[in-house]
């Protein structure tokens, strides 16, 4: 017999489903997790009679979300996730994240130890999706860092790391392979990107990914994104909307730290390829609501579950 907690999780995922199916006349392609953090914590939350947090929390539940690959050893989890998203005839959303000095040092710091590291990293991980394909975002911030200004990495061997994760994960069929390229509020002027992008493999990608673990519009993103493929050749992109429903965050702190858990901040646009942009080629969730994005405002470590955050992304969502 299942225990009451996986029977709650079980009544969210379906409640998520029913509703999330209501609105849609098409299902969307991406694969949802049915033990995503949200989901656990939805059906806790349901058997301890807090009802109307339950139901809140359906609302990220329900929504296929990325799956971040930032440790040893991905092969796995790579070929689990990617092999129940195609038993449901869905894609799994990855995240490759374990370049060498990830983060310039920063909340997220770590990644391989090695360039030889990384490379057999990003040979375990191609190998692991098979032919059965996946969306894959190739290293946030690696690249907008560097021409940030990063001192801990040399930009050439940084760049040919991203080349080789590219050319490999573009090899195995049906991947789609985007480079991350920051956001439009970082690097404003576009085409301070194109050169690295290029040295890093994006000619051979399907495209870049934006707004990942920000807040940026999808206007704004999307008006950044038509100026990247204009300087790139026609490149398309993706955006990741997972938690920017209310924008970026303009408040008390915005000028140095708009970006790390600001108050205020919503749900975005549910994941999905039905876009108003040929270019845009989809809204994604990267950044899984709910994750702290570090230390910062009372948060925990970046990548942990904070339960109360991701209630008030939720809570302020449009319905």
């Amino acid at each position: 017999m299942p225990t009451p907690v996986r029977r709650a999780l079980l009544a969210t995922l379906l409640a998520g489903l029913c509703c999330a199916g209501a609105a849609r006349d098409v299902p969307e392609p991406f694969w949802t997790a049915p033990d995503s953090r949200a989901a656990q914590q939805a059906a806790a939350w349901r058997e301890a009679g807090r009802t109307a947090d339950a139901t809140l929390m359906d609302r990220i539940a329900a929504r296929p979300e990325a799956e971040w690959l930032n440790g040893p050893n991905p092969g796995p989890v790579v070929s689990a996730r990617t092999t129940a998203a195609a038993q449901a005839a869905r894609t799994a959303v990855l995240v490759a994240y374990y370049i060498p000095n990830r983060d310039c040092g920063q909340y997220s710091l770590g990644g391989a130890p090695t360039a030889a590291a990384y490379r057999t990293w990003i040979d375990e991980f191609a190998t692991a999706l098979g032919d059965r394909g996946a969306y894959v975002i190739v290293e946030p911030d690696a690249v907008a860092q560097v021409v940030a200004g990063c001192t801990r990495v040399t930009a050439s061997e940084r760049y040919a790391l991203l080349a080789y994760a590219v050319d490999h994960l573009k090899r195995r069929p049906n991947t789609h392979v985007y480079l991350d390229a920051g956001n439009s509020s970082w690097i404003p002027e576009a085409w301070r990107l194109v050169a690295a992008l290029k040295a890093s493999g994006v000619d051979r990608a399907d495209g870049v990914a934006l707004n990942v673990s920000n807040y940026q519009t999808n206007k704004a993103s999307s008006t950044y994104g038509d100026q990247l493929s204009k300087d790139l050749a026609g490149k398309h992109y993706v955006i990741d909307t997972s938690r920017n429903g209310n924008g970026p965050y303009t408040g008390t702190g915005a000028d140095t730290d708009a970006w790390c858990n600001p108050p205020g901040r919503a749900l975005g646009t549910p994941p999905t390829t039905r876009t108003d942009n040929p270019l845009l080629d989809a809204y994604l969730w990267v950044k899984r609501p709910g994750e702290s994005d570090g230390t910062c405002r009372g948060g925990p470590a970046a990548g942990q579950w904070w339960p109360s955050n991701a209630l008030e992304l939720a809570r302020n969502a449009r319905p």
